[in-house]
Order: structure tokens, then C-alpha cells, then sequence
């Protein structure tokens, strides 16, 4: 019989057991931070209807969309998080309490081109705060409090939260009367990172953006200094705008707030070039990057939008939102050793049985169990040689040999597998035993 040859779809990440712990672990730290602030869990369906998911979709994403018939349903594959949301939203508004904040993490499918470090499947951890009709901006403040806890607690330090606002910026074009260029201006800023000033004054060109225009669009981005300098500098411009003057305003009041809410001057700076080039952020925009790793690119990004739900509903529901692509990020940490897959299982135990009679070997794993630590039991008939490679092997910290002299005696030794120093104790308090190792360690 032919074999088929076992292979993985390209853009698609398959980790092995001990990088599958890891990648548990950074996802779990995640959630565990979006709840410390209250958001609420979300999990919407991979498959929507594909009129209701490419409602505002074109250009690029549509290209990107995994699409199929399945007898007379037109089905998609979700491409992000947002827009389910705003399905979501606008379907359940009458039972849902506002500001409405949740969190969800999940995978989503774009159809790429593959190549090293982007993926066709990857997840994504969103956290969105959405209200009803209106929405503080002191939220916009918040959110870069949640994304200092979760590098915090991801185990960073040296990272910097880019903050912008881009009224701030409509309002500049607007007072040079490149109104109509806005949106392309402002993607062609977002790219400075990448392409470097030159280009970016090469592209301007392109659009027919006069060299004074740009003469001043670039002194505009290039403003330095401190946070506060850069917002004195700003309000001396002058620029009699009424967009440029609330864009102001409100990024003041999110400098305010985010010192208030504890991020150390350290870790956050008003970033001008800061764009973020979708339509749909309007406000408050963030970035977010590794100081130490500019290469990584953003590993979090977000900003406020005035109507996430306009092609759903009439209801006016604007939000404000942060997303960490965590697949991406793995990956490319994983890749420059920043991180370590080290720990090659999840059991704190193994109990080996050397009897016929099974019984009290299962026993002792469910107590082990029902006080909370995870317990393996070797099940296999093999020697006690290769059932103590096995627990080396797969660095499992503690192991247990229950045969007959341990049954008649009612005691057992616990062997710390690091050590190799074994302890004593009666089979009836082998979880309390457990429990005071794991907890030292």
C-alpha cells in the first residue's frame, strides 16, 4: 500500500510538546492579566456567513479570505477578531451591559503568501472595551496599563508602548489642505519604520504632496523631546484646527491618565509617526515593541474607532482596542532564543507501579489529582530501569514506586528526580508532602 507523506500546509505552526507548554503558558499569562482588569471572555464562531463577515471587507483582506460554498451557504473563515465582534455586538446589544468589555483569544485564517514568520493560521489575544453611544476617553488610557501587565508578566521589561493620536494628524493635513490625501499620508507615515525617511518623502511626492507640505509634515513627526516637550511643542504650533485642537486634547488626557494608571516614564513615549494604517482607527492609535528587538516590529497595536458596528446596526458604538498576535510573536521570540522551551511535561508526578494489582497505585493518583496536582501513572508492563527514563526524560519532577514492601508498610519514597534525594512518608499524606515541594520550588 502507498504511504502518503505526513506534511503541515505551509504558513501553518505545529510546535512540539515542550513548545506547545511554553505557548500554553504565555496564552494563559495573557488571559489571566485581560481578567485581572474585568473583561469578560468571548469565543465566536471560525465560520461566519460570508455577507455578514465581508460586510465592510475589500482590497487586500478580500484577497485574503478563506471562502467556500457548502450546499447553498457562501461560509468564511474569520480573518481577525474585531469584526466578529462587532457582529456580535450589534446582534446581542439588548442583553449585553455597557462598556462592554471582553476579551478573546482565538485563531484566525488569512490566505498569505508563506514565508518565514507569517502564518495562515495564527492567534490572536484581543481585549475591546465597547460603549454605548459614547465612550470616555480616559478608556484609551487603560489599555496601555493592561499592555504593560502583560509584558510584565511575559517577563519583559525594556519595552515601549508608542502612544498617538489621529486626529492629531487629520487635523495637520487638514490645516495644509490635504484633506483628501489623509488617509494615503497617513499609511505612507506608518511605514517610516520600515522604509526610512527618504522613501517616505519619496512616496509623498508620488501623491502630488508639495514640498512645503512635506516640509512640514516631516518637522511635524520629527518633534522630540520628552513626553511633555513633545506636547508643549505641539500646542505651540498653533494650529487652528478644531480636529488638531480635540486630537491634542484628548492625547493629553491619555498621558494623564496612563501616569496615573502606574506605567513607569519608562515605558511609554508619544510616538508621532505612529499611524496605524486601518481605516477605521480614529482616535487614540498604539504600538508597541521590544526596545532591545526593533526587528520584532509591533508586538501589540490598537487604537480607539468611533463605530465599530456601522455596517450591523444604526446604533452608534464606539470602542477602543488593543490585540497581541501571539503566534507571531512565539514564533519569532522562540526563534532568537528569548524565550525557553524547557519544561518537556506537565505532570509534577509519576507514580510507578511495580504490582499486578493496580488498585492502590490509582488510588494514590486520584487523591494526587483531587488535591490539585497533576499525576502521571506508567501503565505499561515494562522494568523499573526504563520507567525511571521515562520520568528523566520528560523531567518530571517527582516520582513514587508503589510495590509490594510499599503496600505492606504503608509508606512510600518520594524521589526528587533533580536531586536525587528520595523522602519518606505515609501513603496517606503523599499529596500534603507533594504540595510543600511544589511549593518551595
Amino acid at each position: 500500500m502507498n504511504k502518503t507523506e505526513p506534511r503541515t500546509l505551509p504558513g501553518f505552526m505545529e510546535l512540539m510538546p515542550n513548545e506547545q507548554i511554553l505557548f500554553e503558558q504565555m496564552k494563559e499569562k495573557i488571559e489571566k492579566t485581560y481578567q485581572k482588569f474585568g473583561f469578560l471572555p468571548l469565543d465566536t464562531p471560525i465560520l461566519e456567513l460570508s455577507e455578514v463577515l465581508l460586510a465592510k471587507a475589500g482590497g487586500e483582506t478580500e484577497k485574503q479570505i478563506y471562502r467556500f460554498d457548502k450546499g447553498d451557504t457562501d461560509i468564511s473563515m474569520r480573518f481577525d477578531l474585531t469584526v466578529p465582534l462587532a457582529k456580535y455586538v450589534a446582534k446581542n446589544y439588548g442583553n449585553l451591559s455597557f462598556p462592554f468589555r471582553r476579551y478573546q483569544i482565538g485563531k484566525v485564517y488569512r490566505g498569505e503568501r508563506a514565508q518565514k514568520g507569517r502564518f495562515r493560521e495564527f492567534y490572536q489575544c484581543d481585549i475591546d472595551i465597547i460603549g454605548d453611544g459614547e465612550l470616555s476617553v480616559i478608556n484609551d488610557a487603560e489599555l496601555p496599563s493592561v499592555i504593560y501587565n502583560v509584558f510584565t508578566e511575559l517577563g519583559f521589561e525594556n519595552f515601549t508602548i508608542c502612544i498617538n493620536n489621529r486626529k492629531i494628524l487629520n487635523g495637520l493635513f487638514e490645516s495644509l489642505e490635504q484633506k483628501e490625501n489623509g488617509t494615503e499620508i497617513l499609511r505612507i507615515i506608518d511605514k517610516i519604520e520600515k522604509i526610512g525617511k527618504e522613501a517616505v518623502i519619496e512616496e509623498l511626492e508620488k501623491i502630488e504632496v508639495s514640498k512645503e507640505s512635506i516640509s512640514k509634515i516631516m518637522n511635524f513627526i520629527e518633534i522630540d523631546g520628552t513626553t511633555d516637550e513633545k506636547l508643549q511643542k505641539l500646542q505651540e504650533l498653533n494650529i487652528q484646527n478644531e480636529t488638531f485642537q480635540t486630537g491634542l486634547a484628548e492625547l493629553t488626557q491619555v498621558v494623564k491618565y496612563v501616569r496615573i494608571f502606574g506605567i513607569p516614564e519608562s515605558n511609554f513615549k508619544v510616538d508621532l509617526t505612529i499611524a496605524r494604517g486601518l481605516d477605521y482607527y480614529t482616535g487614540t492609535v498604539y504600538e508597541t515593541f521590544l526596545n532591545e528587538y526593533r526587528e520584532l516590529g509591533s508586538v501589540c497595536s490598537g487604537g480607539r474607532y468611533e463605530n465599530l458596528a456601522e455596517h450591523y446596526t444604526d446604533k452608534k458604538l464606539p470602542g477602543v482596542g488593543i490585540s497581541i498576535g501571539l503566534t507571531r510573536l512565539f514564533y519569532k521570540l522562540n526563534e532568537m532564543n528569548l524565550i525557553n522551551a524547557d519544561k518537556k511535561s506537565v505532570s509534577d508526578v509519576l507514580i510507578i507501579p511495580m504490582l499486578e494489582d493496580l488498585s492502590i497505585p490509582i488510588e494514590i493518583a486520584n487523591n494526587l489529582r483531587i488535591n490539585g496536582i497533576n499525576t502521571e501513572i506508567f501503565l505499561n508492563d515494562k522494568k523499573l530501569k526504563a520507567k525511571m527514563k521515562y520520568a528523566d526524560k520528560l523531567e518530571i519532577p517527582y516520582v513514587i514506586v508503589v510495590g509490594e514492601d510499599e503496600v505492606k508498610s504503608d509508606v512510600v519514597k518520594i524521589k526528587n528526580m533533580k536531586t536525587g534525594n528520595e523522602t519518606e512518608c505515609q501513603i496517606h499524606n503523599i499529596s500534603h508532602v507533594i504540595r510543600l515541594f511544589i511549593d518551595n520550588n
